[in-house]
């Protein structure tokens, strides 16, 4: 018997039975007509405005955690390898204290606009950044999170850092005051 469309009753029952089992003839056979609708990739946001936001405590708070987050010892560094999914290289560091979306950018990203703005030197405050992010090669480009002031002439600063050959470190540092390309930045997810 010949049912709608020239379709038999065997035909139509086979269908059935193919939908019913999920083969590949049951989407194809009795399937309606889809149109395609565009569908764009997920959007991935690697901005700090997109981070949530840190209190400049807290960011300092994080950076100090990897001075004892290795069973009492400082986190190693790698700039292949991670820690809690953040690079162990020096902004794999500064985006781990910064909340910002793991692994986090290079120093080239991170002082870019997406990530951080320029600040006048006297106007940096904890939390803040010197990156030299122009270094001819990859390992002239470093990162380190200021702290403090030692010394009322603003010569000398203790800041966080996490640095090759050592790992995790708290130090005195002169970046960014003359004679090299260090350059303050302030996060753009950073509030007071």
């Amino acid at each position: 018997m010949e049912l709608a469309g020239g379709i038999t009753r065997g035909t139509a029952a086979a269908f059935l039975g193919i939908a019913l089992i999920g083969g590949p003839a049951a989407s194809t056979a009795i399937a309606a007509p889809v149109t395609p609708v565009a569908q764009s990739a997920p959007t991935i946001t690697r901005s700090a405005e997109a981070a949530p936001q840190v209190s400049r405590q807290e960011l300092l708070d994080r950076a100090a955690s990897w001075l004892t987050a290795n069973d009492g010892a400082q986190v190693p560094y790698f700039n292949d390898q991670y820690w809690d999914g953040w690079r162990q290289d020096c902004s794999g560091y500064v985006s781990m204290a910064a909340k910002l979306p793991a692994p986090g950018p290079n120093t080239v990203g991170l002082a870019g606009a997406d990530f951080t703005h320029d600040i006048a030197v006297a106007d940096v405050l904890p939390g803040d950044l010197f990156i030299d992010s122009t270094g001819g090669a990859i390992s002239d480009r470093h990162v380190v999170i200021f702290e403090k002031w030692n010394n009322p002439e603003k010569t000398e600063y203790t800041a966080y850092e996490q640095r090759g050959g050592h790992g995790t470190d708290h130090r005195a540092r002169k970046y960014g005051l003359g004679g090299d390309e260090y350059k303050a930045k302030r996060l753009n997810n950073i509030v007071d």
